[in-house]
């Protein structure tokens, strides 16, 4: 028996072609927001896959109309809400982990991105090795005009993938990068029309294939080494800066802001 793919998931479903695995994002009730359940589930999917030498590209996907609403905004505030900061402090851990498990994976992975990809759901996508986009897709980070800082440890590979300036601008403003800019600065790797971007995906999963594999992974190993070696140092504190920004006024106007469709008032506290 198979756990990864007889596991009987409730919110992704799993699929194999040959030595190719793809992880469908399937919650649609709720756009593939990422709740505890989803998270849960797409860590221990990667965490399954992380050593298997029968799998040699895994592909990241949501829907043909879009990749994920980001992280549930009603699930996020519960998880910071615990009744100390020791247990909040545990509980925030769920998205790092998340993204962790998904680069640690030795298989070549690629995300397959069709409509919209916000939040969390661009931190997961930029912990793969690759990014497919359809024209009309679109990344964006909105925490930091929510009043949240940019967690997940996500801050080093932003700055890696697009340089400092880009990734301030990305992080900061929280406007969307639609796919020709994800392009240019180097959140993406290919952009193909709408509706195509698994089918791409597939053919970068087919090039992967078709190579050694010994190499293939020694190399993705070496060159992430090489572009996070300062990374744990420099972001090792980043649940820490959201438990702090989790308990501002500001947040709680930023998010009052958001259902409302107003500007947000925010006084620093």
């Amino acid at each position: 028996m198979d756990k990864l793919f007889d596991s009987g998931w409730t919110h992704i479903a799993v699929t194999r072609r040959e030595a190719v695995v793809e992880v469908a994002l399937a919650r649609p009730e709720a756009r593939n927001a990422l709740n505890g359940l989803l998270m849960e589930e797409l860590t221990e999917a990667a965490r399954l896959l992380r050593l298997r030498t029968d799998v040699l590209a895994v592909i990241l996907t949501g829907t043909e109309s879009y990749f994920s609403a980001g992280a549930d905004l009603s699930a996020s505030q519960a998880r910071a809400a615990q009744p100390t900061l020791l247990e909040a402090r545990r509980t925030v851990m769920a998205g790092p982990d998340l993204c962790k498990a998904w680069a640690e994976i030795e298989a070549v992975t690629i995300a397959a991105i069709e409509g919209y990809c916000i939040g969390g759901a661009s931190a997961l996508a930029v912990s793969c090795d690759f990014r497919v986009m359809g024209a009309g897709a679109y990344m964006r980070l909105p925490e930091v005009p929510l009043g949240m800082n940019m967690s997940w440890r996500t801050l080093p590979k932003l700055v890696a993938l697009a340089g400092p300036s880009r990734a301030k601008q990305y992080v900061m403003f929280g406007e969307a990068a639609d796919a020709a800019r994800c392009l240019d600065w180097g959140f993406a790797d290919e952009v193909v029309a709408d509706g195509q971007a698994l089918t791409a995906a597939r053919r970068w999963a087919d090039k992967v294939t078709a190579l050694p594999p010994l190499p293939v992974r020694m190399t993705k190993e070496a060159i992430n080494a090489i572009s996070a070696a300062n990374a744990q140092a420099s972001i090792y504190m980043d649940r820490d800066q959201y438990l702090l920004a989790s308990r501002t006024d500001d947040l709680r106007e930023g998010i009052a802001a958001f259902r409302e469709k107003r500007p947000g008032k925010f006084k620093g506290d």
